[in-house]
């Protein structure tokens, strides 16, 4: 799986997943030209990219994500981490995403942790 990491989201959970994953593919929005970006244009960088948006942004991003499938436009997913739920739950939600899933599931979706 692909991963796009929001600029809100919790870079412990990110630490966590990378010593469960150490080959985890993902791209953080801070280290590309999206900094600070609107959140339609992260959503469309992920769509070009092929990623999935995760994030904590639970105000915003799923009425963006689902503006896109109401436009036909492509969204490979995004997966939404309550910013509630603790680090360990947080790693383990996602070890079960990344371990028990296809990417291509996620598409079109807004999935919301814990499953």
């Amino acid at each position: 799986m692909r991963f796009l990491i929001d600029e809100n989201f919790n870079q412990r959970v990110l630490r966590g997943l990378k010593q469960r994953i150490p080959n985890i593919d993902y791209v953080i929005v801070q280290q590309t030209e999206l900094r600070q970006a609107e959140d339609q244009a992260i959503l469309a960088w992920a769509a070009e990219q092929s990623r999935i948006l995760l994030t904590h942004d639970k105000d915003t991003i799923p009425n963006f994500a689902y503006q896109r499938v109401q436009a036909n436009q492509y969204m490979p997913g995004v997966i939404l981490v309550p910013e509630e739920l603790s680090i360990g739950k947080a790693i383990d939600e996602l070890l079960i995403v990344m371990e028990c899933s296809d990417q291509s599931e996620y598409e079109n979706l807004v999935v919301h942790l814990p499953l």
